[in-house]
């Protein structure tokens, strides 16, 4: 009984997706030709949690305009700032039982523009970024360059989490593959030990484990090659492809999974905003915990 039980759990899990994708997700990612109001971009977008690219909200930025390597080496080419440091461009990843986060090295940006244009040497892929807000508190001469927010996503989204994600684009190209949070049932999980890399002097790589931390739970497959016999029902998945260009914006709805690669010398802005703990985060953690559960992945 138990068992008849639970594969009706299954079934219902399987068939959910596709249901909630017919009422809900669109078969690519609308483009905006202009930025919505406060009003039409929180009914039309936000609150039913679909994603859109947003033409023409950045045109007004001088970054636009003067970001080229020359204007960064000349604005903030002495300034050091952390640079996420691996073998192969893939930042906090899992390599076959581990999850493994990025060596960090202060670097002056100087210096990863000439490893960028090919003048320069250095071990690994290097990629200048910041959980937390490295624009700010690395690169302040900057700041005049883009606005300190976007104001009609400000009023749409100020009472809430930081997973809501404007991710606007300044030169080169950033592509996406999304899932939406109904496909949870078909992405499979696995909890790995956490590791980080580190640089030898000799230019290697090596993997120290992290101690005493918890195992971190991490989506263990590449969906741009996904080992389906090993998750076979991740082939029920139907991920959504776009890219963002120069001068464009994604906005990127909370819930959302997510694979980012970029061309190179990409320069890309993120501006977070707290997610809003409602009904529809509350659904998607119990989609998870009874993927979970049943053992569907």
């Amino acid at each position: 009984m138990a068992e008849a039980a639970l594969d009706a759990v299954r079934r219902e899990l399987r068939e959910f997706p596709a249901a909630a994708r017919e009422l809900s997700v669109p078969l690519a990612v609308p483009h905006l030709d202009e930025p919505p109001s406060p009003l039409h971009f929180y009914r039309d977008w936000v609150c039913p949690n679909r994603p859109c690219i947003i033409r023409n909200a950045l045109q007004h930025w001088p970054a636009l305009r003067k970001w080229s390597l020359p204007y960064l080496r000349a604005t903030v080419g002495s300034t050091e700032v952390s640079v996420a440091v691996t073998p192969d461009g893939y930042a906090d990843a899992v390599r076959g039982d581990r999850f493994v986060m990025p060596a960090e090295r202060r670097l002056p940006l100087s210096h990863v523009l000439d490893v960028l244009e090919g003048r320069a040497q250095h071990p690994g892929v290097l990629y200048v970024q910041k959980q937390c807000s490295n624009l700010p508190t690395q690169l302040p001469q900057l700041l005049p360059d883009v606005e300190p927010h976007v104001p009609w996503a400000s009023e749409a989204l100020v009472h809430k989490d930081h997973y809501e994600n404007l991710y606007c684009v300044v030169s080169g190209e950033k592509h996406f593959l999304l899932h939406p949070p109904s496909d949870r049932p078909f992405i499979p999980y696995e909890l790995y030990t956490q590791a980080t890399y580190q640089l030898t002097e000799e230019g290697s790589f090596k993997m120290v484990d992290e101690e005493a931390m918890e195992k971190v739970p991490w989506i263990p497959l590449d969906p741009l090659a996904p080992d389906l016999a090993r998750y076979p029902s991740y082939c029920q998945a139907q991920a959504l492809r776009c890219t963002v260009r120069a001068g464009e914006m994604l906005y990127l709805p909370a819930l959302w999974f997510h694979h980012v690669q970029q061309s190179h010398g990409c320069i890309a802005v993120n501006f977070w905003y707290d997610m809003e703990y409602d009904l529809k985060y509350s659904y998607f953690q119990l989609l998870d915990s009874l993927s979970k559960v049943s053992g569907l992945n």
